[in-house]
């Protein structure tokens, strides 16, 4: 990926975006002893970060494809993503979704005139399903993470937030399938100045640590944490991209995780969807 292909990315996606608020506090900038600035794509469309890399990746479709819709499997944000983006283009989009998913993320889905598919809660299922749709009606499939164009939409972000900010020193990022910070990290690479990248992930779920560790892509055993968007893992385009621009993953325990949230919500009144039950 070329310096080019992120500003042609962010460009082509410009106009279909909220270029988020960044916000800041004193108090936390005091707790921390740094001064830190926080992107809020809790504020963009569809709820999340994830519509950058939908909308980039159907955009880089020839015409001929795109009218064939799009499919991807997906039980949370991207699924939302890609359902809002495709009809923002007035093309299908067709959505994978297990059968234990949320009401309340298939209703989402419905609302942006996603075609839901449901199949039985597992990776091999979902693979199925979505291959089935590919070939009956033609449409493309789209990963959640593991696409270049994905990881090139979802780069954008940190376009944004260097453009305000040219000469942060750190950005800290969240790890799931890896599409946000192989982004933000290439991002960061072509402008920033000297601009590092850490990751976050859950100790529950720290298979981007471990695969760091070992050198190849591991599998998480369980899937128990708060932060339900990370219940995922790399693949063979995210990997190598971390591999090369991140330099550090940090794990976080499930309590830190809810006390950060708190903190957040206190200080900056702001709340992502995340789903608290039985925190006191």
């Amino acid at each position: 990926m070329q310096k080019t292909d992120f500003l042609e990315s962010h460009k082509r996606i410009k106009k279909y975006i909220h270029n988020t608020p960044v916000l800041t506090s004193q108090l936390i900038d005091k707790r921390v002893g740094s001064k830190l600035f926080f992107k809020c794509e809790n504020f963009q469309k569809a709820g999340s970060f994830k519509i950058r890399g939908a909308l980039n990746a159907i955009l880089s479709l020839p015409k001929k494809d795109q009218l064939n819709g799009v499919v991807t499997h997906s039980s949370g944000n991207f699924a939302q993503a890609l359902s809002l983006a495709a009809a923002k283009l007035e093309i299908q989009a067709f959505i994978v979704m297990p059968s234990s998913a949320p009401q309340v993320k298939k209703n989402a889905v419905e609302e942006y005139n996603g075609q839901i598919i449901e199949c039985e809660p597992t990776l091999e299922a979902r693979i199925k399903a979505a291959k089935k749709i590919e070939q009956t009606h033609g449409a493309t499939f789209i990963h959640p993470s593991n696409n270049k164009n994905v990881i090139l939409g979802q780069g954008s972000a940190g376009i944004e937030m260097l453009e305000e900010h040219p000469d942060l020193d750190l950005i800290f990022c969240p790890v799931g399938g890896g599409g946000l910070i192989s982004g933000t990290a290439i991002a960061a690479h072509f402008f920033g100045n000297k601009c590092r990248v850490v990751g976050g992930e859950p100790t529950a779920v720290n298979d981007a640590f471990r695969s760091l560790e070992s050198g190849k892509i591991e599998s998480n055993i369980t899937t128990n944490t708060v932060a339900d968007g990370l219940k995922t893992q790399l693949g063979n385009h995210t990997f190598p991209i971390i591999q090369e621009y991140v330099q550090e993953i940090i794990c976080v325990e499930e309590n830190e995780i809810i006390e950060a949230m708190k903190l957040i919500w206190e200080r900056l009144k702001i709340m992502g969807h995340i789903k608290f039950t039985g925190i006191k």
